[in-house]
């Protein structure tokens, strides 16, 4: 591939907050074409795309439910309108759940289920493709260390990041042969929003618990899916790598 990264197309999925607009910033950086994707976080999307262009991105944002087949091949559709065709995939929309195993409904199981895990599959094969042709392209999963280790009352959210995992490591032997490379980045805990739901003793006893003695940015976490996106990072396939402060080893 002789094209610079800066000459290239991502789509981040999740991308109006977190872990996901520290992501497309980080790739703005280089002045690559990003589109930026949410649900219904219309302003903080938009927000997300203004920062965007001020780093000398070319942005567009667009709105889709992941679970939907439908909406999502709408997405590919409005993305090729613009000549918005990824060569990098970031799978990072998500949802989280806490609650016991034994409280979950078969609806909330589903739900999640099926944006963490469906959401990843139904893009990853629809914007796959396109790298196969060109015999280049990343997808990078935005998994959770949950997934490797496994959390009480977090047991749906680990499953569908486990399920992650194993895709991720299934699908890169499969693109191997093409010249795409699939990883994931397996963060431990990280100061977003999804932080929300701890009281202030909570967070001090988690990162007494932390090696490091303190919870990730998302900044750094961007860093990660930055180099894995690299060409020269392609003989890095199939792995999941989680910054986690030495938290979980």
């Amino acid at each position: 591939m002789n094209r610079a990264l800066s000459e290239m197309t991502v789509l981040v999925t999740g991308a109006s907050r977190g872990i996901g607009a520290a992501i497309a910033k980080r790739f703005a950086m280089v002045g690559m074409n990003i589109c930026i994707h949410y649900l219904q976080a219309h302003e903080e999307a938009n927000e997300t795309a203004r920062a965007c262009i001020k780093l000398g991105g070319q942005v567009m944002t667009a709105s889709a439910d992941l679970r939907d087949r439908t909406q999502v091949i709408r997405l590919k559709e409005r993305m090729d309108m613009q000549g918005f065709k990824p060569d990098i995939l970031v799978n990072n929309a998500a949802v989280s759940h806490y609650g016991m195993l034994s409280d979950l409904t078969d609806e909330v199981w589903d739900d999640v289920m099926a944006l963490n895990l469906r959401g990843t599959f139904i893009c990853s094969q629809l914007f796959m493709p396109h790298m196969i042709s060109q015999r280049f392209g990343r997808i990078i999963n935005i998994s959770s260390v949950w997934g490797e280790k496994g959390a009480s009352c977090e047991a749906l959210y680990a499953a569908t990041k486990g399920g992650m995992n194993a895709l991720t490591k299934s699908l890169a032997k499969e693109l191997a042969p093409s010249g795409v490379t699939v990883n994931a980045v397996a963060p431990g805990v990280v100061d977003t929003e999804m932080m929300a739901g701890f009281d202030q003793a909570e967070k001090q006893a988690l990162q007494e618990d932390i090696p490091a003695g303190r919870f990730a940015q998302p900044d750094e976490i961007a860093s990660l899916v930055y180099f894995l996106a690299l060409p020269e990072s392609g003989y890095i396939n199939g792995q999941i790598i989680s910054p986690n402060g030495g938290w979980q080893t």
